[in-house]
């Protein structure tokens, strides 16, 4: 069995809160084109990339204002900076998944330091463990704003890891991602992989650390593992 991390991060959009508000949202700006949804997510990561590559960091929020307008446009859809904004807001409140909370009450009171770690802005952040109610599970709200590059650059969780001062190998990132989860473990760090449904880990990367299908699962399975 993996040793028990000391550490704790949690990627924080479709891995802790549910983006289903935020997709119904685009869409309905798309003129209810669900399926141009996942093309919007998709261009604003590999933006995200783009400026992180570029050396040129953008609030995330702002990029994916601006990938809505790129997808609405390439599709012949009129829509305006304000209503690609208007469209947005709903991932500032948006809710956790089930069992989150329970999961994380678990982990903390195993004795588990809690962080987040996410691609959205200081603010944005803020915002949204205040309405998902889920700010008081953890120690600190870590965002890649401090480092001005995007996860999932090694820059940003080798901070992460200095910023709570514990060695990356003695870290756990949590995420519904399989590029987080990929880029966590280059960096050095254990990983967990959340399989959110139409989630998938990347082939060419080592396996996680762990995988389980939602939270309480991974939270028994590392409470547990406990040494």
């Amino acid at each position: 069995m993996p040793r028990s991390p000391r550490v704790i991060f949690f990627d924080v959009n479709e891995t802790l809160l549910d983006l289903q508000p935020v997709k119904d949202s685009v869409a309905r700006a798309l003129n209810g084109r669900q399926e141009l949804v996942a093309t919007w997510f998709t261009t604003l990561l590999q933006y995200s990339l783009v400026v992180t590559v570029a050396d040129r960091y953008t609030d995330f929020g702002a990029i994916g204002a601006a990938t809505l307008r790129m997808v609405a446009d390439k599709h012949d859809i009129a829509l305006s900076q304000q209503e690609a904004e208007t469209a947005l807001k709903p991932i500032r409140s948006l809710p956790p998944h089930p069992e989150v909370a329970g999961a994380l009450e678990r982990l903390r009171g195993a004795g588990y330091r809690l962080f987040t770690l996410t691609n959205s802005g200081t603010d944005a952040l803020a915002e949204q463990m205040a309405n998902s109610g889920l700010a008081p599970y953890f120690e600190d709200l870590l965002s890649v704003e401090a480092v001005g590059k995007f996860k999932p650059a090694t820059e940003v969780y080798h901070w992460a890891a200095g910023r709570v001062g514990v060695s990356p190998e003695d870290c756990l990132l949590v995420a519904a991602h399989g590029w987080d989860v990929a880029g966590a473990a280059w960096a050095g760090l254990q990983t967990a992989f959340i399989s959110r449904p139409g989630q998938t880990t990347y082939p060419l990367a080592d396996p996680p650390t762990w995988t389980a299908t939602d939270l309480t699962i991974l939270a028994n399975r590392l409470t547990d593992n406990m040494t």
